[in-house]
């Protein structure tokens, strides 16, 4: 149980009513608070961010795919912001954390959940977010591969894949939005198996069960197995974690299974 700031709990209250038990998600890394909150009007997912910080941006965009993604994602119940705060409610689903280990029960669930983001036509709100991340890390024909028309999560990872007892999956933490090539999400997905203990062949072949992978040009997706490979390396580099070294080895390993391994810098 959390006591959430003054500040926030007048800025929410209006629309939530009397506010009660605040508990903060596991994992939330692109907010100041995730979590669920008890209020008159039940129980609600509460995301937050300081209106001085980096996130506000994440945030606002969050709030403006909210509406075009509510057949894959809680919809968003109301947004408010004051001097202090930027703050998000959301429908709470009773759900858990998906698992990408290797016989993990929900991987079909996860493979039809990312081939369901790439069937959602790309609004007209995302026009302005074209997908660029990844291009330092390669060149011209990189770039030219990995942009399009499709509208893209980017952070495929278990904790953003929440299923319900009953099967039904949510895809949630909406905090990066883009438009790009259709088959990125599939291949974050790859990565996200290798680093999950699946061998890369397995993890192409789950794959497989998304459209947007089956119509990938190979050679598309080998520029972005070595782009996030120099990706990860510089990230590993800047910011030391075990946690990134764990993901260069997976994304070296996809890498290397496609004949795509950079060499080192």
């Amino acid at each position: 149980m959390l006591e959430l700031e003054h500040e926030l709990r007048d800025l929410i209250a209006p629309y939530a009513g009397e506010i009660g038990e605040a508990r903060p998600a596991r994992r939330g890394f692109s907010a100041d608070f995730t979590g669920v909150v008890e209020t008159d009007r039940g129980t609600m997912f509460l995301k937050a961010v300081r209106a001085d910080g980096r996130e506000v941006e994440s945030l606002q965009r969050e709030m403006q795919i909210n509406a075009y993604v509510r057949e894959v994602a809680p919809a968003l119940c109301w947004a408010g912001e004051s001097d202090r705060w930027h703050a998000l409610l959301f429908d709470c689903v009773q759900a858990e954390t998906s698992s990408f280990l290797p016989g993990s029960p929900d991987l079909p669930t996860v493979v039809r959940a990312v081939d369901s983001i790439g069937r959602i036509e790309c609004p007209a709100v995302a026009e302005a977010w074209p997908e660029r991340r990844w291009n330092r890390f390669t060149d011209d024909l990189g770039a030219k591969l990995f942009a399009g028309r499709a509208l893209l999560h980017t952070d495929i990872n278990p904790s953003n894949i929440l299923i319900q007892p009953d099967g039904v999956a949510w895809v949630v933490d909406w905090s990066w939005p883009t438009r790009g090539a259709a088959f990125i999400d599939a291949a974050c997905l790859v990565i996200q198996l290798v680093a999950s203990g699946h061998s890369s062949a397995q993890a192409e072949e789950w794959a497989n069960g998304i459209s947007a992978w089956r119509g990938a040009d190979p050679a598309a997706l080998d520029a972005f197995a070595a782009a996030s490979v120099r990706m990860y390396r510089r990230a590993e580099e800047r910011f030391p974690a075990s946690w990134r070294t764990a993901m260069t080895e997976a994304v070296s390993a996809w890498a290397e299974h496609r004949g795509a391994m950079p060499p080192a810098a």
